[in-house]
């Protein structure tokens, strides 16, 4: 799971590059927000994964109560 968060976070990284670089942005400010960028959504997307697995782990939990 982690694996997969990383190489979309890579991917998104590299769009932004070529987003960035179209705009004409000088490149340290392309590689900044490309940073950046590659941050939050590598984090949001953990922290997504995190609570859905906490939720399928809940349900299961409930299930097995019942």
């Amino acid at each position: 799971m982690n694996k997969i968060i990383i190489q979309f976070g890579l991917l998104v990284f590299f769009l932004a590059v070529i987003f960035f670089i179209q705009k004409g942005f000088p490149l340290e400010d392309v590689l900044i927000r490309s940073f950046i960028i590659f941050i939050v959504i590598t984090l949001l997307l953990g922290l997504l994964s995190l609570l859905f697995i906490r939720a399928i782990n809940k349900t299961s939990y409930d299930k097995i109560d019942k």
